[in-house]
């Protein structure tokens, strides 16, 4: 079974990067550093809410919230601890 930060690390870079030998760490940047842009970081959104079950809200589409897979994945467990 697959994590969630190694779940959201294959999505963004087989499908937002489209560069799947790509190494990406748990606390590399991705929208601070430039990595992923704006749109990307909408259809990010959407796997994230459609893979994981959870809720986003927009004010959250931001780097110091939305900007590592370590952030990310914390995002996902807060929010499916508030769904249980």
């Amino acid at each position: 079974m697959s994590t969630p930060t190694e779940i959201l690390r294959s999505f963004i870079v087989d499908s937002l990067l489209k560069d799947p030998g790509r190494a990406l760490g748990p606390d590399e940047a991705l929208v601070s550093s430039g990595l992923i842009d704006s749109f990307n970081l909408v259809d990010l959104a959407l796997f994230v809410e459609t893979s994981f079950g959870v809720r986003l809200h927009d004010a959250e589409l931001r780097a110091d919230v939305f900007d590592t897979l370590d952030q990310l994945t914390t995002l996902i467990e807060a929010r499916r601890g508030e769904a249980g």
